[in-house]
């Protein structure tokens, strides 16, 4: 059985190029960056040069750039480190209701340290208003945080005209583009962003590596105490490896983006076509026209999405659900749910996500399948329903 992977929202294989990347700083060039004899030179010499090359994806000073363990650490530094080293300007925050929980989570605990937050509504597509966004900024308001494009629907967020409105206000503006990085243009200083937080492993690098972008003059407390790596506002030892093949995996991104954006747009938009055509009760989750060029998120009714992912999954293909089990009970996403899903439908999700490698072929093998998946689920559910016993 052929495996089918159309999950690469949740992760990336690592490119080849990037494994001959990292692998001499696994060996030869093992050296603490930190040590001043030439082996660990040759180590910070990696590390300043990953650095300046991912800077000048962003149009960032190199020392505007400090690298993490993730996207999750860089959220939460950006986040919880300005919240802190500015509490006393404000203590109000604003986010959306759609964000990834590294923010959502992060605000939790700011709420238990006398912080006030804000959770955007979004409209049916997952957009964060404008207006909305502009009458949700207080006198105390510090910090925002919009994702630059959702991690479930793909929507792109209208980030340029959100960090215009905080800056009139004198709010710093942060977006988590964990999954914009490398396939969409960005340019922190004509979008007026002023924190970034990206990752390594949804572009084909490895995991455990992201950064967080900081604008110069913006006062971010230090994340990590004890060694003066990352110019001493993060302690522990560079991850050398992972760092140059984030840079590896960032530049190849870049250079082929926009014939892979072209690419995988044609392929989505088939895709989704296909299933609205084919699959009855079959809905597109978020935007159309403003939305990564790899994602369908599709939802059902009369079907549950874990059942119509472990039936893919017998299959071989990869996806994943908008319902996500945890502690033994199914709750639907709550981006769904801030979309206007009800609980049943938000239950019958899909996302697919394409990738570099994802062909024609691979999306119509998966339509197929769901499509004779969704038949059969969607009678088990409606025979159900009438009180049919399924084993007659």
């Amino acid at each position: 059985m052929k495996q089918i992977y159309l999950d690469h929202a949740s992760t990336t294989p690592v490119r080849p190029e990037v494994v001959e990347a990292m692998v001499p700083y696994f060996t030869e060039h093992f050296g603490n960056p930190s040590s001043i004899y030439p082996l660990g030179q040759e180590a910070s010499d990696a590390v300043a040069g990953a650095r300046a090359a991912l800077a000048g994806i962003l149009g960032a000073s190199p020392r505007e750039v400090y690298f993490t363990s993730g996207g999750t650490e860089a959220d939460n530094w950006a986040l919880k480190g300005f919240a802190r080293a500015n509490a006393a300007k404000g203590r109000h925050i604003v986010t959306s209701a759609i964000e990834h929980h590294a923010v959502l989570h992060a605000c939790e605990a700011l709420e238990k340290e006398g912080f006030a937050v804000t959770y955007l509504p979004v409209d049916e597509h997952g957009l964060v208003r404008p207006a909305d966004f502009e009458a949700a900024l207080r006198p105390d308001t510090i910090l925002a945080s919009i994702m630059f494009a959702n991690n479930e629907i793909g929507t792109i967020e209208p980030v340029a005209e959100l960090a215009a409105i905080a800056r009139e206000h004198g709010v710093a503006f942060h977006t988590d583009a964990v999954q914009a990085f490398g396939h969409v243009p960005i340019d922190v200083k004509a979008l007026g962003i002023d924190m970034l937080s990206a990752s390594s492993h949804k572009l084909y690098g490895p995991k455990g590596v992201g950064l967080l972008y900081i604008r110069k003059g913006l006062k971010v407390a230090n994340f990590i105490d004890g060694g003066q790596q990352e110019r001493g506002r993060r302690g522990s030892t560079e991850n050398v490896p992972g760092i140059v093949g984030f840079a590896k995996a960032a530049e190849l991104a870049v250079d082929e983006m926009d014939a892979e954006h072209d690419r995988q747009l044609a392929l989505r938009d088939h895709a989704i076509r296909r299933v609205l055509a084919e699959i009855p009760s079959a809905k597109l989750n978020g935007s159309w026209e403003s939305r990564l060029a790899n994602n369908v998120n599709v939802s059902f009714e009369f079907i549950e999405g874990e059942g119509m992912l472990l039936s893919l999954a017998a299959r071989g293909i990869c996806v994943s659900s908008g319902s996500a089990c945890t502690s033994g009970s199914l709750d639907p996403s709550h981006v769904l749910l801030a979309i206007g899903l009800p609980h049943e439908i938000a239950h019958g999700s899909l996302r697919m996500t394409l990738g570099r490698d994802t062909t024609r072929a691979d999306v119509d093998a998966a339509i197929d399948a769901l499509a004779a998946a969704g038949a059969n689920l969607t009678s088990r559910t409606l025979l159900k329903k009438r009180g049919t016993n399924l084993w007659l």
